[in-house]
C-alpha cells in the first residue's frame, strides 16, 4: 500500500468515495469545473469508437472503464489504472463499461507543463525507467495517494475560495505522484530540455499548430534539431505515426468537427484544413471514419452530435 495520509484507506475504497463526491458535479456527459484544468465526464451506456485528439492530461476513472486506441496499440484504463497523455495524440476512444445504475465517471486533469517543469525542478529524480513503452501515452497504477489527491481536488470545488487557493497546490501533488510512478518517465523526458522526447515533442507541437500547411519533413527536423531519419524514428516511437500520418489525422478530425459544428460541406472543410483535392479527402476520410464525410456527419447528428 502507498504511504501517506491517503494510504490509510485502500485505493478501491477511495475510488468509491470519489465517485460519490463527483455526483453533484457530473450531471451531464462533459462537466467543466471552477478549476479550469479539471473536467468530469459521465456516461450511462457504452459508446461507439470515436476518433478524437487527446491533449496532455491525467485521466482517472472511478467507475466503469474505457479503451483508447493509438495506432495498433490499445490502452485500457479503469479504477485501477489512470491514463497519462504527455503530448497531443489523435486516438480512437470508447467507453466500454457504463450503465444507468453504475455510470462511467472520469476525472480529467489537463496538464500545465509549466507546473510539470516546476515540480521536476524541485524534486529528486525518479529511478530510471527500465522498460515500458515509449509512446506519449501510458497507463499507471491508480494508487491511494493519487486517488486521494484527486479526492481533495474535488472537495475544493465546494468552496470557490478553496478551489482558487488549493487548486494549484493539489495539481502539483498529483503531478508529483504521477512523475514518481512507473508511467511518469515519458512525461519526465518530454519536459526535460535536451532529451530526444523533448525535442520530438517540439516537432509534434509544430505540426499541431501548422497542420493546415504543407509539411516538409526536412523543415520539421530543423525545428526539432534532429536529422530527418532520427526525427522519423523518435516521432513514430512517441506517436505511433509518421509526421505525415499525424498531420493527416489532425486534418481529418478538424474537418469532421467543422462539418458537424460549423455546418461546412465536405469540399469546404477539406480545403480549410489543407487538402488540395476533394476526392483525396473523401477517400482518406472514408478510410478513417468508415463512412463518406456527409453520411458520417448525418450519423453523428442522429446520435446526438457532440465530438
Amino acid at each position: 500500500m502507498s504511504s501517506g495520509s491517503s494510504g490509510k484507506k485502500p485505493a478501491a475504497t477511495l475510488s468509491d468515495e470519489l465517485a460519490r463526491k463527483c455526483a453533484p458535479f457530473a450531471s451531464s456527459t462533459e462537466n467543466p469545473t471552477i478549476i479550469p484544468q479539471l473536467t468530469l465526464y459521465r456516461h450511462t451506456a457504452a459508446t461507439q469508437p470515436l476518433p478524437v485528439t487527446y491533449t496532455p492530461s491525467i485521466a482517472l476513472v472511478v467507475q466503469g472503464s474505457k479503451h483508447v486506441h493509438l495506432g495498433a496499440n490499445t490502452f485500457v484504463y479503469d479504477r485501477s489504472r489512470f491514463l497519462l497523455t504527455s503530448i497531443e495524440l489523435p486516438v480512437t476512444s470508447q467507453v466500454i463499461e457504463a450503465s444507468e445504475a453504475v455510470p462511467y465517471i472520469c476525472l480529467r486533469l489537463a496538464l500545465d507543463m509549466r507546473l510539470v517543469c516546476e515540480v521536476l525542478a524541485s524534486t529528486e529524480p525518479a529511478e530510471a525507467d527500465a522498460g515500458g513503452n515509449s509512446f506519449g501515452m501510458e497507463t499507471g497504477e491508480a494508487t491511494a495517494d493519487i486517488v486521494g489527491a484527486f479526492g481533495r481536488l474535488v472537495d475544493a470545488l465546494h468552496t470557490p475560495r478553496d478551489a482558487s487557493f488549493l487548486g494549484e497546490l493539489l495539481q502539483r501533488e498529483i503531478i508529483y505522484r504521477v512523475l514518481q510512478s512507473e508511467a511518469g518517465s515519458r512525461l519526465r523526458a518530454i519536459a526535460t530540455n535536451g532529451d530526444h522526447s523533448h525535442r520530438t515533442a517540439k516537432a509534434v507541437a509544430w505540426v499541431r499548430a501548422n497542420f493546415t500547411k504543407a509539411l516538409r519533413v526536412e523543415n520539421l527536423a530543423a525545428v526539432a534539431g534532429m536529422g530527418v531519419s532520427t526525427l522519423h524514428y523518435h516521432f513514430r516511437r512517441l506517436t505511433s505515426m509518421s509526421p505525415l500520418q499525424y498531420q493527416k489525422q489532425l486534418r481529418l478530425q478538424e474537418a469532421r468537427r467543422r462539418m458537424l459544428v460549423d455546418g461546412l460541406d465536405a469540399a469546404s472543410a477539406a480545403f480549410e484544413v489543407g487538402y488540395e483535392s476533394a476526392s483525396q479527402f473523401n477517400r482518406e476520410y472514408s478510410r478513417v471514419f468508415g463512412l463518406s464525410p456527409m453520411r458520417d456527419v448525418r450519423a453523428l447528428r442522429d446520435q446526438g452530435g457532440a465530438l
